[in-house]
């Protein structure tokens, strides 16, 4: 158990008589007993509040904890389950100042039962299907901390093999892209590709552009993609086609970028691909068309 406190002991001579006449002076007759409860004790609850003062410090135990779970969550058992997360967590590479970020994104965490057998296949399935360094999967649990709810078999595997299948590589990297993307259900993906279909591209095509593009997986349909391609269609009067070409035009605020450069371009009349309009920096693109 970390942190646990050492009760010192006595070893001079003069020492040890005067404890032993207090003890003798005080004492009532009863029968004499091999164990020695009380320095047990005394160590038990100093450990005890000692352990539960370094799990306040990691931000496991709050105001909000304290009093919404006080009974259930600070009994021993659960402060040493507790601390046997932390230690796996640090044999993992985290340190104090990662598991407290670990507990602020995500605190059902530390105040389930969860326990090292449970996020174990988490880490093996990063370093050995991920092919992702300690340091790498460590990364991409501290951007997505529910990863480690997720299930290998029937989730994560199956989503890495859906992108294998796209050509989106390098998933070992630590980015937060990577680490949503791993923990993102196949369904949603499929939701994505017949969004595509549904505009007028081939499977081929939606999968393609999905694998050059693959943040756009965390885009809203009704509150990004749709939006954008409705502007594209019946404000800018461009085709779908064009999308096809540029799909990183879903990237881009409909707000900020699209429509003042859209609406630039319309004032002087002209037109420029996609590309051009909304990948040129400011300055470039306010300066060519005064």
């Amino acid at each position: 158990m970390v942190h646990s406190l050492c009760i010192p002991t006595f070893s001079s001579s003069s020492s040890s008589s005067s404890i032993s006449r207090h003890n003798n002076k005080n004492k009532t007759p009863h029968k004499p007993s091999s164990s020695s409860h009380p320095p047990l004790l005394i160590r038990f609850h100093t450990s005890h509040r000692e352990n539960l003062r370094y799990l306040k410090t990691l931000n496991i135990i709050t105001p909000t904890t304290t009093t919404s779970n006080n009974k259930k969550f600070f009994t021993p058992e659960t402060i040493d389950q507790i601390l046997s997360l932390v230690n796996y967590f640090k044999s993992k590479g985290f340190s104090d100042t990662h598991i407290q970020k670990l507990a602020l994104h995500n605190p059902k965490l530390f105040s389930s039962n969860l326990d090292s057998f449970d996020i174990d296949p988490i880490f093996n399935f990063l370093s050995l299907n991920v092919s992702a360094s300690q340091e790498e999967s460590r990364e991409l649990i501290l951007r997505c901390p529910s990863i480690l709810f997720s299930n290998v078999v029937y989730y994560l595997k199956p989503t890495l093999e859906f992108l294998s299948e796209l050509g989106i590589n390098k998933l070992n990297f630590g980015t937060s892209l990577n680490a949503h993307l791993l923990n993102t259900r196949v369904e949603k993906f499929v939701g994505k590709i017949r969004f595509l279909e549904s505009l007028g591209f081939s499977n081929e095509e939606a999968r393609r552009v999905c694998g050059r593009l693959p943040a756009i997986f965390g885009y809203s349909i009704e509150n990004n993609m749709r939006p954008k391609v409705k502007y594209l269609i019946e404000d800018m009067e461009r085709i779908i086609d064009e999308l096809k070409e540029f799909p990183q035009y879903f990237a881009f605020s409909l707000e900020k970028r699209i429509v003042p450069r859209h609406l630039h371009l319309k004032e002087r009349n002209v037109y420029v691909p996609l590309r051009k309009m909304l990948m040129w920096s400011d300055q470039r693109f306010y300066a060519r068309w005064k």
